[in-house]
């Protein structure tokens, strides 16, 4: 799906082809999450990365996007569907999986919070169908092994399990996409991923204890 067009016959650029088309694609990526997919263009790509934008359709064509899509969004996603493997039992245990498995992957990529931001939360973001039919079955596994906990007594019945995810997407994928803001209004340099981590598990330890726990 990604691969470059066949190529013309004619001079082939110095550099090697695999290192400049990749360098090509993180351009494009980090583009897209600054500025969204819709305001930018293969000649900011091309001065970005370093070379004449005719080389972005040399190596892409118009599937730019696709390449994108293919050999940056999708394997980032894979991390996170491999790390949450199969659903833990407890609430609490499987909430922590959560975070642990987003933060992770935000720590790896840093470009996701603002990219998820711009063309997956927005109606008709670029990326929304690809992302969430990737991994849109976590949220929706993570919500029913919640109620089934929820039946047994296991969490409280005021939270609705549902917003549960909800709540644990703004703890982490909201949160890094909004901490340039927080880091200025609160003057603080230190709130990075590991911060947003700790403070999700300190979160999650009391609002997702079994009921009574601490009464």
């Amino acid at each position: 799906m990604a691969n470059a067009r066949a190529r013309r016959p004619g001079r082939r650029p110095v550099e090697d082809d695999a290192d400049l088309r990749g360098r090509l694609v993180d351009a494009a990526l980090a583009a897209y999450a600054a500025t969204g997919v819709r305001a930018t263009t293969n000649r900011a790509i091309a001065r970005s990365a370093g070379v004449n934008p005719a080389l972005v359709n040399y190596y892409f064509g118009d599937r730019l996007t696709d390449a994108v899509v293919e050999e940056r969004i999708l394997p980032a996603l894979g991390e996170l569907l491999a790390a949450m493997g199969h659903p833990p039992e407890a609430p609490l245990a499987l909430a922590t999986r959560f975070v642990d498995a987003v933060s992770a992957v935000i720590a790896q990529h840093p470009w996701l919070p603002p990219l998820w931001m711009r063309e997956v939360l927005v109606e008709g973001g670029a990326f929304r169908h690809v992302v969430l039919d990737r991994v849109g079955a976590v949220p929706r596994a993570v919500a029913s092994r919640l109620a089934e906990s929820q039946r047994a007594g296991q969490l409280d019945g005021d939270l609705d399990p549902r917003l549960v995810v909800v709540s644990l997407v703004g703890l982490t994928l909201f949160t890094a996409a909004s901490a340039p803001i927080w880091r200025h209004l609160f003057a603080a340099d230190d709130l990075d991923v590991s911060v947003l981590r700790r403070h999700a598990h300190a979160l999650l330890a009391h609002g997702l204890a079994p009921p009574g726990a601490l009464r």
